[in-house]
């Protein structure tokens, strides 16, 4: 079996023989044979072991045995106790999952206090299948039918090559002595259940299924790499960047094939699940304004894309109220320079959106800015007094839900409309020939 595991480390191109490895020891028969074969082959490894405290007087034996099997070994040990059942309680998850997160996040903290290169831990390739049929279980797309993988970035498993019967022939031949966890038996646990209830009448079908299990991961790993090689040079063509927004060609989406999993393949990195995708997809020739929301994210249904774009703070910025005509003032991510001068015969007003020139004597300070509502009017520049709506303003514009939901306004003292930011102002408050002094204000951008 050594010959066989540094044959699989070499393939896997693990680069670990000059390296120093944190190996995760529970005691059991695969922890047990991944420190042995670490010895066998004269790798540098160090020793970590997690006491969770669920089982007594058994857990404390499983410490001290490691650590026996530490000093046999020659290999530095680290040990650490957990409040599991506290933990779980705090958190409001099952106990296996407590347990799983504690001690994943105390392993990379011992990684890197110690300063090594890799965790590797004793997953084979039973537990590799019996993942697969868990995910099948629960749902799942490619990447849950390969299995576990032998590397996801500092955590490695140099034992997927080996069946359970490998590992406790090695056991035997070696004549090694490993610890015997009582929860195992517990079909409980969903994986118990598998493990004990499901596999043995696979076996009976099929004897050598871990072997064909291990080919048909390699083929469908393979065929996803291809597919998300091929998915991604695709998005290229179907996505834009527009500023914060991710914009998505819905022609493009339905004049494909599988328009579902590709536009899937788009958002899952935004937190949306396959069947809000089809979902999604089913509303691209709806009518405009759909939204639909993920944890962090949210995609409005515009005309000709769907827009992915961060969800912004359910609660709306507050006023900024100035009192003063000069100075830098901060609203959200905006950034407003407000400066006050004489009028000489040589001022011109400014073209340029973000920046507006208003007479200075029309306006009572403290001024505010704040985010337009329902019912804003104000009288556009050139129409002569007439009152506009600003949400028809910003339909004649054509902006779509997120742009509507970020503009900002800039009040009088008495409640007038003066500018809105970015995109008109105010007739009543323009320069004129009677104009004496001029406030200038700039929106100089985000902050």
């Amino acid at each position: 079996m050594l010959e066989s595991f540094l044959t699989f480390i070499n393939q896997q191109k693990l680069d670990i023989s000059e390296k120093s490895t944190l190996l995760t020891v529970s005691g059991g028969a695969d922890s047990v044979v991944l420190a042995d074969l670490f010895y066998q082959a004269g790798f540098l490894a160090t020793i970590a072991h997690c006491n969770f405290g669920l089982r007594g007087q058994e857990s404390d034996g499983d410490e001290l045995f490691v650590k026996q099997l530490a000093e046999k070994y020659g290999f530095p040990f680290f040990v650490v106790h957990f409040e599991t059942k506290k933990f779980a309680d705090e958190e409001g998850i099952s106990t296996q999952m407590a347990a799983r997160d504690l001690r994943y996040q105390w392993f990379e903290e011992l990684r890197i206090s110690q300063n090594l290169d890799f965790i590797a831990t004793a997953h084979h390739a039973n537990d590799s299948f019996e993942t697969v049929l868990l995910n099948l279980t629960r749902g799942t797309g490619l990447a849950g039918l390969h299995g576990i993988s032998v590397v996801n970035q500092h955590l490695i498993r140099p034992l997927l090559f080996a069946s359970k019967e490998e590992i406790l022939k090695y056991i035997i031949d070696n004549q090694l002595v490993f610890r015997e966890d009582s929860s195992n038996s517990n079909t409980d646990y969903k994986r118990n259940l598998v493990r004990h209830e499901v596999v043995p009448v696979l076996k009976k079908m099929n004897p050598s299924l871990e072997k064909t299990f291990e080919i048909t991961s390699q083929r469908l790993r393979s065929a996803e790499t291809l597919l998300n090689s091929l998915l991604k040079n695709w998005q290229n063509e179907a996505t834009k960047k527009v500023e914060k927004d991710l914009h998505i060609s819905i022609n493009t989406i339905l004049n494909s094939s599988e328009p579902v999993y590709r536009l899937w393949f788009i958002l899952q990195d935004f937190g949306f699940s396959y069947l809000q995708a089809r979902e999604i997809c089913s509303a691209a020739s709806g009518l405009s304004g759909k939204v639909f929301h993920s944890v962090s994210h949210q995609i409005l249904k515009d005309r000709d894309s769907f827009i992915v774009s961060k969800r912004e703070n359910s609660l709306r910025d507050e006023d900024l109220i100035i009192n003063h005509p000069e100075g830098i003032f901060k609203s959200g991510e905006l950034i407003f320079e407000i400066n006050k001068f004489s009028k000489t015969d040589e001022f011109k007003i400014s073209k340029k959106r973000n920046s507006i020139h208003l007479d200075a004597e029309k306006i009572i300070f403290p001024i505010i800015i704040r985010n337009w509502k329902r019912g804003d009017t104000f009288c556009p520049y050139g129409m002569n007094g007439k009152n506009k709506k600003i949400s028809d303003l910003l339909i004649d514009l054509k902006l779509n839900v997120n742009q509507k939901q970020s503009v900002k306004i800039l009040s009088h003292g008495n409640g007038e409309i003066m500018w809105v930011i970015g995109l008109r102002t105010d007739d009543r408050y323009k320069v004129t020939e009677l104009t004496k002094e001029i406030i200038e204000i700039n929106l100089r951008g985000e902050a």
